[in-house]
């Protein structure tokens, strides 16, 4: 057996150092894309960690395409070192290109979306975002969709050409929103008293901002009740705390008042049906 293999490597002792000297040349160049990769992703999170105008969002996105890149610039220098004509094999591609292009119009599509999406800055990472009929936070990005969670927990997978071209709510940028606490009274009861009890609910509860300021409105006049509206701002983390909480309180302190919440009722009139003789 030692004897094969000694004759084998005199017999090939060039071709193999050869590939050797190639297949060690990958390596470093392997090693080189990694130590490359892990650095720039250094680099972006502390541009990230020092708010250098990169946040989260676009630090994910940024990790995704220079990772990409840099893997392709290691295969095509591994392919040269193996004897491969890159620039035909280059040549080769870009005609196959537009057929290829053609075949993932969609997947090159939502790659063009998330570079629109990265330069915008329409949503980022933890921000809570709506589109179509979709809602959820903003758990990661990438080049090709976007990870939502709803509120009940579900994974929602989105592309990013449909958040693309959808209209985008994001409740979470501005970092306050408008509550609007709906209350019903009764018409026999006094909208003074009931716009009384209400201001005492805002001024007693501090975590409504005070600019701007709350109001108290009536909303509308339906067929069994006068419908009150309480509108104020909160910050977001505030906000469903205190719609919670208010709408119970609202109703106690109705109640207190000597207030009603009307429940929705119709008058009938019964009349008898005229004798036929009568009309005759």
């Amino acid at each position: 057996m030692f004897d094969e293999i000694i004759s084998i490597w005199d017999n090939n002792k060039y071709t193999i150092l050869i590939i050797g000297k190639k297949l060690l040349a990958s390596g470093i160049i392997f090693g080189i894309g990694i130590i490359l990769t892990r650095g720039f992703k250094k680099i972006i999170e502390k541009a990230t960690a020092a708010k250098l105008h990169v946040d989260d969002t676009r630090s994910s996105i940024l990790r995704h395409i220079i990772n990409y890149g840099i893997f392709i610039i290691c295969v095509i220098l591994i392919l040269n070192i193996f004897g491969i004509n890159t620039a035909s094999l280059i040549a080769v591609l870009g005609a196959a290109g537009l057929a290829i292009g053609l075949a993932l119009k969609d997947t090159l599509g939502n790659i063009a979306a998330s570079i629109s999406l990265f330069f915008l800055g329409s949503y980022r990472l933890g921000e809570f975002i709506e589109f179509d009929s979709f809602m959820g936070t903003v758990k990661e990005i990438n080049p090709f969709t976007t990870i939502l969670e709803t509120p009940e927990g579900i994974y929602i997978s989105a592309p990013n050409s449909c958040i693309w071209g959808n209209p985008i709510k994001n409740y979470s940028r501005n970092g306050k929103r408008r509550m609007e606490l709906f209350i019903r009274i009764s018409y026999f009861d006094s909208i003074d008293t009931a716009f009384n009890v209400l201001n005492e609910i805002i001024i007693s509860e501090t975590r409504f901002l005070k600019t701007p300021a709350p109001q108290i409105v009536v909303q509308s006049l339906q067929d069994s009740s006068v419908n009150l509206c309480v509108r104020a701002w909160a910050n977001n983390q505030d906000y469903w705390d205190i719609y919670w909480f208010q709408m119970r309180n609202i109703k106690e302190k109705i109640e207190e008042a000597g207030l009603h919440i009307p429940f929705p009722q119709q008058e009938i009139y019964i009349c008898d049906k005229p004798d036929s003789k009568t009309i005759n």
